[in-house]
């Protein structure tokens, strides 16, 4: 297991995700920047804007995608 913080993949907050794998925490941090928008957290606005664009444009998004999973994998193990 390997946790990154939600300001590590691009939003505003120290908010720890954990998972097996890259994905794993990508997928938390796309929950979690739901999750704050829709309560009213407009810190999260501009980083779940940008998510949002990934999802719809993958091949676009593939630098920030690799580099995510490169800086997962240099993590160390909790």
């Amino acid at each position: 297991m390997k946790t990154m913080t939600c300001k590590q993949l691009g939003g505003p907050c120290d908010l720890g995700h954990t998972g097996e794998s890259a994905d794993d925490v990508i997928n938390a941090q796309d929950k979690h920047l739901k999750e704050a928008v829709k309560a009213g957290d407009e810190s999260h606005q501009a980083a779940r804007q940008e998510m949002k664009f990934r999802w719809m444009h993958p091949k676009k998004s593939m630098g920030w995608y690799n580099d995510t999973k490169a800086a997962f994998a240099a993590l160390p193990e909790c």
